[in-house]
């Protein structure tokens, strides 16, 4: 299924009427960070056990943060909503573009996601800088970094992301840093 894709100025103005419902589908820690304001939150990996489902004369738009997670999960997401459903088209990133104005909390944590990617990447780069300046066995660190993608990638399940959920900065109610 294909939901209508809606551009960002013509979303806003609907959801301004009341005539749609804007639904954020990121992740908690994303939506956190930045978010539209009066977007409803339903992250994507609880979208089939949150019980949402809007009524006939509720129309929807979701969106992500670029458009390629609501494009990619359309079938599911309509599945929520008994009357229209959009896509705000571009995501969060083409809402900003259009110069519209999101809610930001600069304190909260970096997404989930960023955070392994930084922490991975420095991880292989001090990896191959250490097997080159120091001893070649600490190219094993870059290995081991990439095994540990590549498991991620394909079971879901990413032990990095475990290991930084629990750290103090990503604790609810932790201090700023």
């Amino acid at each position: 299924m294909t939901l209508t894709r809606l551009d960002p100025k013509t979303a806003a103005d609907r959801i301004k009427s009341g005539e749609l419902k804007l639904v954020d589908i990121r992740e908690a820690d994303e939506y956190g960070r930045e978010h539209i304001g009066g977007a409803i939150s339903l992250p994507l990996s609880g979208v089939d056990t949150a019980g949402l489902m809007l009524d006939a004369d509720q129309h929807a738009v979701f969106h992500c943060k670029s458009g390629m997670r609501t494009e990619a999960n359309c079938d599911r997401l309509a599945a929520h909503v008994n009357g229209n459903a959009y896509i705000l088209e571009g995501g969060l990133d083409a809402w900003k573009k259009a110069g519209l104005p999101t809610v930001q909390d600069a304190s909260a944590p970096l997404p989930m996601n960023r955070q392994v990617q930084i922490t991975a990447g420095l991880l292989v780069l001090t990896g191959v800088v250490l097997g080159f300046t120091v001893h070649p066995g600490f190219f094993g660190l870059s290995g081991f970094v990439g095994a540990g993608l590549t498991f991620a990638g394909l079971s879901g399940w990413c032990g990095m992301a475990n290991v930084l959920a629990v750290m103090p900065w990503n604790r609810k109610g932790a201090p700023a840093a």
